[in-house]
């Protein structure tokens, strides 16, 4: 196995379930009405309380995540007030803020209140995506990956498999991943929730370690190959083998409706397999 340190991310969502998009795959849309806690800002406190778990659990990113289109004023303001605070009590970890689209003046405030990275994946291919949303465009994600360079924040850029996608739309994403050149790549497996339209994905194990592999092939100079969301589901007790594809970052904890493992059996897995957990990002 290649010789890598793994770099440890955790992800919070400071405000749930409030989304009026009707992007299919997601069970914070209001539209499809599923069984999730939902709830407009998330009290600091908590926020601080989930920051210092994953900071003490050797997490180096910590992602604000809001259930929205894009930023508005509030929600920026929300966002740039929590993202002071943390600096403060947790300067250790690097900020990262995920709340969709964005223009290039509030991605600069974000910076300016302490946030270092900003994430917005692209989903799937431009080809595909009105098949999974109808409410906004594609092209209105890319842009906002742009603007995130422009502003000079680092960006971080992925996407989902198992919404129904062919191999071409796969090979599609990746190439327009590619030309943002993105630091980190969240790779997410689609996690079916009975409210939402889409069908569960019928990605086998053996393709999902492949796809981690073309991504790592595809997007070589990316620093970050991150599996994320719907690891836990995907690949059950063979969760460690993701390394050997090109993967060397995850997601430690719970995710944004669902639950993760626990913290401890993540650095467990990495121990058993001599693998050391970075402990400072460029």
């Amino acid at each position: 196995m290649q010789d890598k340190k793994i770099f440890l991310c955790s992800i919070c969502n400071i405000n749930s379930g409030t989304c009026k998009e009707d992007c299919k795959f997601c069970s914070q849309s209001v539209r499809y009405k599923a069984d999730i806690d939902r709830y407009k800002q998330k009290p600091i406190e908590d926020i601080l309380g989930e920051a210092k778990t994953a900071r003490d659990n050797g997490a180096l990113g910590f992602c604000l995540v809001t259930a929205d289109k894009g930023l508005n004023d509030k929600t920026l303001k929300f966002v740039c007030d929590t993202a002071k605070i943390l600096s403060k009590e947790v300067p250790e970890l690097r900020l990262i803020a995920c709340n969709g689209t964005a223009s290039l003046d509030q991605l600069l405030t974000l910076k300016e209140a302490g946030i270092k990275a900003y994430n917005h994946n692209l989903e799937t291919s431009r080809e595909f995506y009105p098949r999974i949303c109808t409410t906004h465009s594609w092209d209105e994600r890319y842009e906002t990956c742009q603007n995130v360079k422009k502003a000079g924040l680092v960006l971080i850029s992925g996407g989902i498999f198992g919404l129904g996608e062919t191999q071409e739309d796969r090979i599609s994403m990746l190439k327009s991943l590619k030309s943002l050149n993105p630091t980190s790549v969240p790779i997410n497996f689609y996690m079916h929730n009975e409210a939402l339209e889409l069908n569960p994905s019928t990605i086998s194990i053996e393709e999902a370690f492949e796809l981690i592999k073309l991504t790592r092939e595809m997007i070589p100079d990316a620093e970050r190959i991150m599996v994320a969301g719907g690891r836990e589901l995907m690949f059950g007790d063979r969760q460690s083998e993701i390394f050997d594809y090109g993967a060397n970052s995850i997601v430690i904890g719970n995710y944004l409706t669902t639950s993760g493992r626990m913290m401890s059996k993540d650095l467990d897995m990495l121990k058993s397999l001599n693998l050391e957990v970075a402990k400072e990002v460029k």
